[in-house]
């Protein structure tokens, strides 16, 4: 494996080289961020399609997004993919006293706990004095209520029944019309914001993840909406002539269709 890996560093690098490729010579480490970003989105499909040989040339395109950007970095002198391979090594060491120590635990709640104990003292992070600090802000927003969620429950601050869960986001829902009827905008966006958190926290509570149910809802959506598309463009009109009875009519049989 060590072969391989070695031999992918040297051709990033020379694609950063002088007489190398003029758009990887160009990047930096913002310029990069998106495709960062698109490319682990892209993994996400690949692992919910189930689909282990695209999964492989993901993981592959995020590679090359580690070794580039530590190449970039050795450029100026700051760090190198050893580096970087030797920073993970030691952090899993240090945060697996269970597992690299005597450290003894009974479950995997214990486990969290500790770490976020070994977290919090580690060098760079001695001014984290929330339990919610340094969830970073770009994270997605339904990802990131579920993180800070997580972080406060490990400290008790949390719901045990799911009934007060329910009953939050009816309230809050109620709070959303409330604005709504009263042409309140502004404040109808902060409820509609205390809605979703509170649907966050329902999902958490029930075992779900709050991203990754909306994304698999909005691909359900695309894939009926495609059906409707086809059967009006079989049927020999166009999309914006048909009234929205014809298309509902279309939508409910895509259920059985398409799922």
């Amino acid at each position: 494996m060590a072969t391989n890996v070695d031999r992918f560093v040297e051709i990033v690098a020379r694609l950063r080289a002088p007489g190398g490729c003029p758009w990887d010579r160009e990047q930096t480490h913002k310029s990069l961020l998106n495709c960062l970003l698109d490319e682990t989105y892209e993994f996400f499909e690949a692992v919910e399609d189930g689909d282990s040989s695209h999964m492989k040339e993901e993981l592959g395109d995020l590679l090359m997004q580690v070794v580039l950007h530590s190449q970039m970095a050795s450029e100026r002198g700051e760090f190198t993919l050893e580096d970087v391979a030797g920073g993970i090594a030691e952090k899993i060491v240090r945060r697996h006293p269970h597992v690299f120590g005597d450290t003894k635990v009974g479950s995997s709640a214990e486990v969290l706990h500790n770490w976020e104990q070994i977290k919090r003292a580690e060098k760079g992070k001695e001014d984290r004095k929330s339990v919610v600090d340094g969830i970073a802000e770009a994270l997605p927003a339904l990802f990131r209520a579920e993180k800070v969620q997580r972080r406060v429950a490990r400290v008790g601050f949390d719901w045990t029944d799911i009934r007060p869960v329910l009953d939050k986001v009816e309230e809050e829902f109620g709070e959303f019309r409330e604005a709504v009827e009263r042409g309140d905008a502004a404040h109808a966006e902060e409820e509609l914001g205390d809605i979703l958190f509170a649907l966050v926290n329902l999902a958490r509570h029930k075992g779900i993840c709050a991203e990754d149910a909306l994304r698999q809802t909005v691909r359900k959506f695309i894939r009926r909406f495609r059906y409707v598309e086809q059967q009006i463009e079989a049927s020999g009109k166009k999309m914006g002539t048909v009234p929205l009875e014809e298309m509902d009519r279309y939508w409910e049989e895509s259920k059985g269709k398409v799922g």
